[in-house]
């Protein structure tokens, strides 16, 4: 006898007395009627940066293909070294160097003041797949940062070349994600959702009248002032239709004066409500900006102050202690790779198989701040990892590869119909799905 059986709905709750509910995970019941290795689970998407970058010679093997060795800032990785890929001499070329200036091109792939008269002005990688979420996600996406408010944390940008604010706040991001809202205050937020949504279409008016009496030069600057201010309002409209949606439940606590602990303590901290985040679907995009240590040395074994260890002029003593915080930053995104794998999803493979997570830099040698070879490492999403995969780069021979290449195969494997991304030429060479 054939037993037909109603797949459970992937936003199923369970409902208590007194209108509690708890979520669930992703559930084989919820793939009823369906192949397990066939079931529609979302592709998301980590990009973590160092506004710092990293010392080349402790990052890039020197050997290529997949029998390479691992290089010092690498060996906390190895555990997963089948399940990455780094890339070499990849970058923006001229349109994303600048110094200090230029580690914001990082995911755009383009300085911002060069983005006038672009389509999409400079609109960051994250962003770009944040468009395709839309609303299917409480946060179309989540822009978090480890603190400091310099400008190369800077590392989302909409398309109309405006810098999102990062959120470095441990307390305020765990409310975001899990914390209940309270009953008398869903009145109030939608209250004020629906004012400021009013406030921008009136905005909107008078930049239309506006502009009928501006120069050439003026219309573009309202075009893209108008522009943001639609991007404010349909976050705004998101906010507001997830008001009444219980927030999942989870098993985690967040110390106590969390954001007190030192800069060593707070990270794994947010690895850990990024992984719960994208385990709830709470949302699928996510950018880490880390350009800091903050205080007391951030609780590493150091004696100078990063940004002075980053400037080392080849001196060892320096490199060493550079080095020491550059591994602590490996060893946690490692430990995040963990926390990943181990979350099983409906289609037989795991959170870690469903999420590209890239490790990078708009700064390719903060010595001598250059933003040319920038480093890259990607892992999961379903990708033919294991190899260090070095690319041709002779101007002169026009075989230059760039960065957004990569981009676009990350974007295109995200579900986007997607074959140009900022400088790109097409999808990166040799990273084939698995």
């Amino acid at each position: 006898m054939n037993i037909r059986c109603k797949a459970l709905d992937r936003r199923t709750f369970l409902r208590g007395i007194a209108g509690a509910t708890l979520s669930l995970p992703f559930l084989d019941a919820m793939a009823i009627g369906s192949v397990a290795s066939k079931v529609a689970v979302p592709m998301r998407m980590v990009c973590v940066g160092m506004g710092l970058g990293f010392v080349p010679k402790l990052f890039f093997p020197k050997q290529t293909g997949r029998n390479y060795e691992l290089p010092e800032l690498l060996k906390p990785l190895d555990r997963h070294r089948q399940d990455f890929s780094v890339f070499s001499q990849l970058d923006h070329g001229s349109e994303g160097t600048g110094g200090h200036g230029g580690v914001h091109a990082y995911l755009t792939g383009l300085l911002s003041k060069n983005s006038k008269g672009l389509p999409e002005a400079n609109i960051s990688l994250d962003q770009k797949a944040a468009q395709h979420v839309g609303v299917q996600t409480r946060f179309q996406s989540l822009q978090l940062g480890s603190g400091g408010t310099d400008m190369n944390n800077m590392l989302s940008w909409s398309n109309s070349g405006v810098a999102l604010p990062q959120i470095s706040n441990l307390k305020t991001i765990n409310a975001l994600l899990f914390q209940k809202t309270d009953p008398s205050q869903v009145k109030h937020l939608k209250g004020v959702y629906t004012d400021q949504i009013s406030i921008l279409d009136l905005v909107k008016t008078d930049a239309d009248r506006l502009m009928s009496t501006v120069g050439v030069r003026d219309k573009e600057k309202l075009d893209r002032y108008f522009t943001s201010v639609r991007e404010v309002e349909k976050r705004l409209t998101q906010s507001k239709a997830w008001l009444d949606k219980p927030k999942p439940s989870v098993d985690f606590q967040l110390p106590a004066g969390a954001d007190g602990f030192t800069f060593a303590e707070r990270i794994p901290l947010y690895y850990d409500l990024m992984a719960l985040a994208l385990q709830t679907d709470s949302t699928r995009v996510i950018t880490l900006s880390s350009n800091d240590i903050g205080h007391d040395n951030g609780g590493l074994a150091v004696t100078r102050g990063y940004h002075q260890l980053t400037h080392h002029g080849k001196v060892e003593s320096y490199i060493h202690e550079l080095a020491i915080i550059e591994r602590y930053h490996t060893t946690q995104f490692s430990r995040f790779l963990d926390l990943l794998k181990a979350v099983d999803e409906p289609n037989g493979k795991t959170l870690f198989d469903n999420t590209m997570s890239l490790l990078g830099s708009g700064m390719g040698n903060a010595s001598s701040h250059s933003n040319k070879d920038l480093p890259l490492l990607l892992a999961g999403g379903g990708f033919r990892h294991g190899e260090h995969k070095l690319y041709a780069k002779d101007k002169g021979r026009g075989t230059e590869t760039r960065a957004a290449n990569l981009f676009v195969s990350m974007l295109q494997r995200f579900g986007m119909e997607i074959d140009q991304f900022s400088s790109s030429s097409g999808t990166l060479t040799g990273l084939e799905i698995a």
